[in-house]
Formats: structure tokens, sequence, C-alpha cells
């Protein structure tokens, strides 16, 4: 089975009043009051300004879209995640912005290497949001990231 993940994760109220002038957007709450944008097709074309997709090294970063994500973070942190999992393979990335400026990454894990001992990059995005794992898990099962396989499943 695969996993995929290309998302903003916030404060349920940042990013409320972040998407509040994006139609395409949609956000479904996780846990411990944060609540998940997934990037579908709709939200990217939306919000791409025709700039290099890929900025800071993302797969599916909408060119333009860290710029936005910085001026959302002055209501609180913003983190933009990205994962890739076949068959247990896979890669995962996170950046956070807060104040304005990146306060964390992008950290990566690629195909092939260790989680750092700071945890993956999503899980250290997380922590930046404020989440608390439990003894036995991570901030990813935390928050229930787990939940859905696909991007487009947070919001089906």
């Amino acid at each position: 089975m695969g996993y995929d993940l290309q998302a903003v994760i916030a404060g349920g109220e940042v990013l409320r009043g972040a998407v509040c002038d994006l139609p395409a957007a949609r956000l479904a709450s996780i846990g411990q009051g944060l609540s998940l944008m997934p990037v579908t097709d709709a939200l990217f074309d939306s919000v791409a300004d025709g700039s290099d997709v890929g900025a800071l090294g993302f797969w599916r970063l909408p060119g333009g879209f860290g710029k936005t994500l910085a001026d959302w973070s002055a209501a609180g942190p913003v983190a933009y995640v990205e994962a890739e999992y076949f068959g247990g393979v896979g890669e995962q990335q996170a950046a956070v912005w807060d104040a304005g400026t990146i306060v964390l990454g992008p950290v990566r894990v690629r195909e092939g290497q260790p989680i750092p001992p700071a945890g993956s990059p999503i899980s250290q995005a997380l922590r930046r949001l404020g989440v608390v794992a439990s003894a036995g898990e991570d901030e990813f099962s935390a928050v229930g990231l787990d939940r859905h396989r696909h991007s487009e499943a947070w919001i089906a």
C-alpha cells in the first residue's frame, strides 16, 4: 500500500483565517488543535504564481506559495509537509514558517536514509507546531496523520 501527503498544517484558527480567500482550499481537523489543508490539484492551480514548482526542494510546493505561507505565519506557525511511501520505502520532507521566516528546514529524509534522532521531518515540524506525543508514539501518530493514505482522502 502507498501513502502520499502534500499539505499545509497549522493551528485551526490560523488556517481558517488564512484560507478565507481561497475557494479551492479544504480543511480537515487533525489532533491537538491543528488543521490540515491538502494541496489538491485545484488548490495548486489556484495558488501557483507561474514561478518554478519545487521551491525549497519540495516536489509539489506551488510556485510562489512559500511567500504565502510566510505571510500566514504572522498569525502562528505554519508547516508544509510532503511524504510519499510505497511498500515501506519512501521519502518525506517538511518546513515550518513562523513570524514570516523559515524556522525549521526544509528537512528531508530521502529513500534509504535512516530517520534522524530528532525524528522524521514531519514529526519535527509537528513538534514546532506544539504537538506533544505520548510514550510509544511519534507526533505523526499523535495527530492522526496515519488515518488516511492519500492527500485527497482528508477532504473526501
